[in-house]
């Protein structure tokens, strides 16, 4: 059994491009069926895909958790350009 506590002291690692992205800030549940639903990153420049997020966050499906090891969990996340933010203060 894993703990919740334990797995937001591991590291998470983009297995798309080898990167760390941080450890879990949150965890998004879906209590009726009593599953994790994606983790939740702090954000890193807007660099790395993410999904119904604010900005300061990275949040990565259930989908793209490939693996949760002893000491990382390792996940598949592609970049995405976003826009600078003086593009979305101008709209």
């Amino acid at each position: 059994m894993v703990k919740i506590s334990d797995l937001r002291l591991r590291d998470v690692i983009n297995t798309y491009d080898g990167k760390r992205m941080g450890t879990i800030k949150d965890i998004d549940f879906d209590l009726e069926q009593g599953r994790i639903k994606s983790l939740i990153l702090p954000g890193s420049n807007g660099s790395f895909f993410s999904l119904f997020a604010r900005s300061d966050e990275v949040v990565v499906p259930w989908e793209n958790i490939m693996k949760i090891g002893v000491d990382v969990i390792l996940v598949s996340v592609g970049p995405v350009i976003q826009p600078n933010k003086t593009e979305k203060m101008e709209k």
